[in-house]
């Protein structure tokens, strides 16, 4: 697993979070960006060693190298590293980081009302599974 180097955590129940993991794998024409949902024993296990308890399932995890980056933050870093036109969303980081994380926690505390939740992970199938750890 140290090989990989841009890994993407995100809520595998979550409808919001599952629809960006899909946005991700179309604009990541490079296919750097492996996933694991946070619920698995792989995401607990990289939350753990970066110090983020194994419980922690509100928010989007990216760990870039050996840097870990949560909520506004990390979407903000995971879209710079997407293709044109999804990169441009990438300039939003001159907004003051309160700010952002106020509106990424309004969305995550919503996320299930607003989006729906599924009974189980996100399950990947064919060309995409080689993109999912665990």
């Amino acid at each position: 697993m140290s090989s990989i180097r841009h890994i993407i955590l995100f809520d595998g129940v979550c409808n919001l979070c599952s629809g960006a993991v899909q946005f991700v794998i179309k604009y990541d024409k490079k296919n750097i960006f492996r996933f694991a949902a946070l619920q698995s024993e792989t995401g607990r296990h990289l939350l753990m060693s970066y110090g983020l308890p194994g419980h922690h399932l509100k928010s989007f995890v990216y760990i870039g190298g050996d840097k870990v980056f949560t909520r506004s933050e990390a979407a903000l870093k995971v879209a710079a590293r997407l293709s044109y036109p999804v990169k441009l969303l990438s300039v939003f980081v001159i907004i003051p980081g309160f700010i952002r994380n106020f509106m990424y926690e309004v969305i995550a505390r919503n996320r299930y009302r607003l989006f729906g939740k599924k009974e189980t992970c996100m399950m990947p199938t064919g060309a995409l599974k080689e993109r999912f750890i665990d």
